[in-house]
C-alpha cells in the first residue's frame, strides 16, 4: 500500500466516496431516523413556507448587503481601482448589494456557497457569479482537500473545476459554515432547528386545517340502534356511506361553520380533538419561534415576539444582531475574498467592510466619544491616545495629560520641579489665614445685597403695560414679541431679574425718540403710533423713571462688589510665601532665567511666580471637585499652574487653556498689557 501523506495520517481519511450536496434535516417528530433532505427540500420546508426562517434569513442578508466595503493598501483607503468595479458590479445581472445579499442567503441556507471566477484565467477575473448548492458535487480522494468541484444540471455534468491539490485554489470559491461531521460540506442553521422549524409549520398547518372545518376540533358519530330483542345491530354498508356523505355536504367547511347538528334515534356525538386553546398552540408557536431565531442568531424581538418588543430593547437588539451575527459573517466573507480574490489584483491589497458606516451601532460610538472624552478631560488619557480610539489621527502637541479645570499640564519636563516641596506649614499658611476670609464673607454678604434690590414693577407700571396689550390688539401694531411678553410680566407684576431690568433701561433710552414722532400723544393723528404702544408694553413713563431707578442702584452695588474683589486680591497679594514654597519659586526663577533670561519678554520674576502660585492655590480652593483626584493639594495644583507659565513664558505659547496673562512682560506675544 502506497505510504500515506501527512494530511491523511493527521485526519486517517480513508478512501472517500463522492458527495452530493444534500443536507441533513430532522424533520420528522417522533422518528426513529432522521429524514435526508436536498438543499431544495431546506429551502421549501425552512425559508419558502416558514415565515420565521424567512424573516431570519432576510434580516442577516439583507443587513449585511447593506454594509459598503473599502479597499486600502496598508491604512490608505483606495478610491478607484478594478477590484471595486468588480465588486460593485459582479456580473450583468447583479449589483453588490443582489450579489452579497443572495451569497449570505445560500450560506444561511445550504451552510455552502460557490462562488465562481470567470474571465482571466491567468490574470484578474472579469466576472463574478454564484452557482446553486443543490448544484455542486464535491469529489474527493483520501485527501483534505477535495480533487474537483462538479457543476451539474438534471443531474448531467455541465462542467468540472479542478482544485490545486498544494495550495487548494481553484475557479471556485467555497464559502461554508463549519460542520463537525464533514470534510467539505458546510452545516446550515436550520439543522440545529429542524425540529422548531417542523414543530412551527405543523401546527401552523394545523391550524389552517382546523378553519377549512369550520373551526370545529374533530370527532365521531356513535351509533347504539338494537333489535327487538335488545341485541345489537350494525349499519349497512349504504347506511353508513349516507351518513358519512350528510356529514361532509351539511357540516364540513367554513361555510357550514356552526351550523347545529340534529341527531335522532341512537346517534351520538363524540369530541376525539383538542381545541386550539387547549393545546396552547400560542404559546407552542412562540417557543418555536425563539429557537428558530436563536440558531440564525437573530433576537427575538425582531421576528415578532408578543411581549417581547419595546422601543429601547428593539434597539439593543438590532445592536446585538449586528456585533454578534452579521459583523462576524462579514468577516469571514472578507477573509475568504482576501484569500482567494484580492491577490488575484495585488497581494499588498485588503479588502474591508466598513462597519463604522453601519447606522445601528452610531449609539455605541457615541458611548465611545463620551468614554474618551471624559478620560481626557479628567487627565486619565491623552488626546492623541482619544483620537486613536475613535479612529482619528493623532495631532501635534496632544500627547500630555491636561488637568479639566483649567487644562494645563500637570508636569512640564522643560522646567525643572524642586524635591517635594510641599509642607504642613504651607498648608497652615493658607488655612489661617482669618483676614481674608473675613473679607470673603463681607463680600458674599454684598453679592446677597445685589440680589435683594426689590425688581418687582409698581401698579403704575402694570396699568400701562395693560393698556399697551388693549391698544395692540385693537390697532394690529406696535411692538414686538419680546414686548408682548414684558408688558404679561408688568401685568402679573413678577419679580424681574438685574439683567430685565438693564434690558429695560436700554429698551427706554433707545426709544425716547420715539415720543417726538406723530401720534405718540392722544390727538394727534395716527394715535396710537407703533412707537406709542410699544413704549406702553414696557410700562410707559412710570417704567422708564422705575427703571432708571433700579439701574442706579445695580451700578452701586456692582461697583461695590468690583472694589471688595479689588480689595480681596490685594490682601491676597500681600500675603508672604513661606518655608519651602518661596524656596522653590526662587529655584524656579533662577533656573528659567539662566536659559531663556537673555530675552526680556522670556524673564521671569519672583513676584510674578508668587502671584501665579496665590491665584493657583485660590482656583483649587473656589472648586476643588473639578480637580483631577490624583492633584492632592493646592500647592501641587499651584505648582502645576507654575509650571505652565513658565514653558508658556518661554515658548510663547499654552499647552492648554490661557491663564495669567496680565502677568507676562509687555511685548510678550501672550501678554495682555498694551
Amino acid at each position: 500500500m502506497a505510504q500515506q501523506t501527512f494530511l491523511q495520517r493527521l485526519f486517517n481519511i480513508q478512501q472517500q466516496e463522492v458527495k452530493q450536496s444534500n443536507m441533513m434535516g430532522y424533520f420528522g417528530v417522533g422518528t426513529d431516523q432522521p429524514k435526508n433532505y436536498k438543499y431544495a427540500d431546506l429551502a421549501k420546508e425552512g425559508y419558502l413556507k416558514n415565515a420565521i426562517v424567512y424573516r431570519c434569513v432576510n434580516e442577516i442578508s439583507k443587513g449585511a448587503s447593506a454594509v459598503p466595503f473599502v479597499v486600502k493598501a496598508g491604512d490608505q483607503i483606495i478610491e478607484q481601482h478594478p477590484l471595486i468595479d468588480l465588486l460593485n458590479r459582479p456580473n450583468p445581472l447583479q449589483s453588490y448589494s443582489e450579489f452579497f445579499n443572495s451569497l449570505f442567503g445560500y450560506v444561511l441556507l445550504s451552510g455552502n456557497a460557490y462562488i465562481l471566477k470567470v474571465g482571466g484565467e491567468t490574470g484578474t477575473p472579469k466576472e463574478l457569479h454564484q452557482l446553486r448548492p443543490d448544484r455542486i458535487n464535491i469529489k474527493g480522494s483520501g485527501n483534505a482537500i477535495p480533487d474537483k468541484y462538479e457543476y451539474l444540471i438534471n443531474g448531467r455534468v455541465q462542467n468540472t473545476y479542478d482544485v490545486d491539490q498544494d495550495n487548494g485554489f481553484s475557479e471556485i470559491k467555497h464559502v461554508k459554515l463549519w460542520n463537525p461531521l464533514d470534510d467539505y460540506y458546510g452545516l446550515s442553521p436550520m439543522s440545529a432547528a429542524a425540529i422548531e422549524i417542523d414543530q412551527f409549520n405543523m401546527s401552523s398547518k394545523h391550524n389552517v386545517n382546523l378553519l377549512n372545518n369550520g373551526a370545529r376540533p374533530s370527532g365521531a358519530v356513535i351509533f347504539k340502534p338494537k333489535d327487538d330483542a335488545g341485541f345489537a345491530v350494525n349499519l349497512t354498508e349504504s347506511q353508513r356511506q349516507q351518513l358519512l356523505t350528510d356529514l361532509n355536504n351539511r357540516f364540513s367547511g367554513t361555510a357550514n361553520a356552526g351550523r347545529p347538528m340534529l341527531l335522532e334515534g341512537d346517534f351520538d356525538w363524540k369530541e376525539m380533538g383538542l381545541s386550539p386553546k387547549d393545546m396552547d398552540f400560542h404559546a407552542l408557536k412562540n417557543m418555536a419561534t425563539t429557537d428558530i431565531a436563536l440558531c440564525f442568531g437573530v433576537p427575538s424581538q425582531l421576528v415578532g415576539v408578543p411581549d417581547a418588543q419595546t422601543y429601547s430593547n428593539v434597539a439593543e437588539a438590532r445592536l446585538a444582531l449586528y456585533e454578534e451575527t452579521i459583523i462576524p459573517h462579514l468577516r469571514k466573507i472578507a477573509s475568504d475574498l482576501n484569500e482567494w480574490l484580492v491577490p488575484l489584483f495585488d497581494d499588498r491589497l485588503t479588502l474591508e467592510f466598513d462597519i463604522d458606516s453601519i447606522p445601528a451601532l452610531a449609539e455605541r460610538k457615541k458611548k465611545t466619544y463620551e468614554n474618551v472624552t471624559s478620560a481626557v478631560r479628567e487627565g486619565i488619557m491623552t488626546r492623541n491616545e482619544a483620537r486613536k480610539i475613535i479612529g482619528l489621527d493623532p495631532i501635534d502637541g496632544a500627547d500630555d495629560l491636561y488637568i479639566s479645570a483649567n487644562l494645563f499640564p500637570l508636569s512640564d519636563s522643560d522646567v525643572p520641579k524642586p524635591e517635594n516641596p510641599i509642607n504642613e506649614e504651607d498648608l497652615e499658611d493658607y488655612d489661617d489665614d482669618d483676614e481674608v476670609d473675613k473679607e470673603i464673607d463681607f463680600l458674599l454678604q454684598e453679592e446677597k445685597a445685589l440680589a435683594d434690590i426689590n425688581t418687582v414693577p409698581t401698579s403704575e407700571m402694570a396699568e400701562e403695560a395693560k393698556r399697551g396689550l388693549e391698544l395692540r390688539k385693537k390697532f394690529k401694531r406696535g411692538g414686538t414679541l419680546v414686548g408682548v411678553a414684558r408688558a404679561n410680566q408688568l401685568v402679573a407684576r413678577e419679580r424681574l431679574s438685574i439683567s430685565t431690568v438693564k434690558r429695560m433701561y436700554s429698551f427706554f433710552k433707545r426709544h425716547e425718540v420715539d415720543k417726538q414722532a406723530e401720534g405718540f400723544r392722544q390727538g394727534e393723528e395716527g394715535y396710537p403710533s407703533a412707537g406709542k404702544v410699544a413704549w406702553l408694553l414696557w410700562g410707559g413713563d412710570s417704567g422708564f423713571a422705575w427703571a432708571k431707578r433700579k439701574r442706579q442702584q445695580i451700578i452701586t452695588e456692582e461697583d461695590k462688589e468690583y472694589a471688595l474683589q479689588e480689595h480681596v486680591e490685594s490682601k491676597e497679594d500681600e500675603k508672604a510665601l513661606s518655608g519651602k514654597v518661596k524656596e522653590a519659586l526662587e529655584g524656579k526663577v533662577e533656573d528659567h532665567n539662566e536659559k531663556h533670561g537673555n530675552t526680556k519678554t522670556k524673564r521671569a520674576t519672583l513676584r510674578m511666580l508668587e502671584a501665579v502660585f496665590r491665584r493657583g492655590v485660590g482656583a483649587y480652593r473656589t472648586n476643588p471637585s473639578s480637580v483631577r483626584p490624583s492633584v492632592s493639594s493646592p500647592d501641587q495644583w499651584a505648582y502645576a499652574r507654575v509650571n505652565s507659565f513658565l514653558r508658556a513664558l518661554s515658548t510663547g505659547k499654552f499647552r492648554g487653556g490661557r491663564h495669567d496673562t496680565d502677568l507676562f512682560p509687555k511685548g510678550h506675544p501672550l501678554s495682555s498689557k498694551t
